[in-house]
């Protein structure tokens, strides 16, 4: 019978099991976003979305209880910066994005990331964006500006270096037809 058979082996023992799940708990609570096969990507949802609901009520006894399962450097930045960041939502802190067959093996491989995780790009691109909406450039007629820059100096322009050409590559010259090698037989002087 297959009572109670709920979790995946993952073709590993107990123990290499666990250290594994530990260590992409880790991983993905520090990068935010791990690759990884879908079958692992699975079992880790639980785990990842307790650690967080624990994360929610920042108490001595949950980071307690978090600190079975992860290093401390890692309780700290899920009590202090991804616990606050999901007190709001009522649990589906992460998603499996499936990528397809790994080239390698063929094994299905799967993004797991929080749900409110933003690329580095995507984050630069929109701040310059707002930037640029925020405060636009004031700019002066050209004959305001001549007249006030009248009364200075005026600037010379600056020498441009010379530039060095870089020197083509020389080509060789066509090489004569190559000569049929000859070769000479010995005499044994037997």
């Amino acid at each position: 019978m297959r009572h109670g058979m709920v979790n995946r082996k993952l073709g590993r023992t107990s123990a290499h099991r666990n250290a594994l799940f530990r260590n992409q708990l880790a991983s993905l609570i520090d990068k935010e976003r791990i690759i990884t096969t879908l079958p692992k990507a699975k079992e880790l949802r639980p785990q990842i979305e307790r650690l967080i609901t624990l994360a929610r009520t920042d108490s001595v006894h949950n980071r307690r209880q978090a600190v079975r399962v992860v290093d401390e450097t890692m309780v700290a930045k899920l009590f202090d910066i991804l616990g606050p960041r999901f007190a709001d939502r009522p649990g589906g802190y992460t998603r499996i994005i499936k990528l397809g067959p790994r080239r390698g093996d063929a094994a299905e491989v799967a993004i797991l990331e929080f749900v409110d995780f933003k690329l580095e790009t995507e984050a630069k691109e929109e701040a310059p964006a707002k930037k640029a909406k925020a405060a636009p450039k004031k700019v002066r007629p050209k004959a305001k500006a001549e007249e006030e820059e009248g009364d200075e100096e005026p600037k010379k322009p600056a020498k441009k270096s010379a530039t060095k050409k870089k020197a083509a590559p020389k080509k060789e010259p066509a090489k004569a037809k190559a000569k049929p090698k000859t070769t000479t037989k010995k005499k044994s002087g037997k």
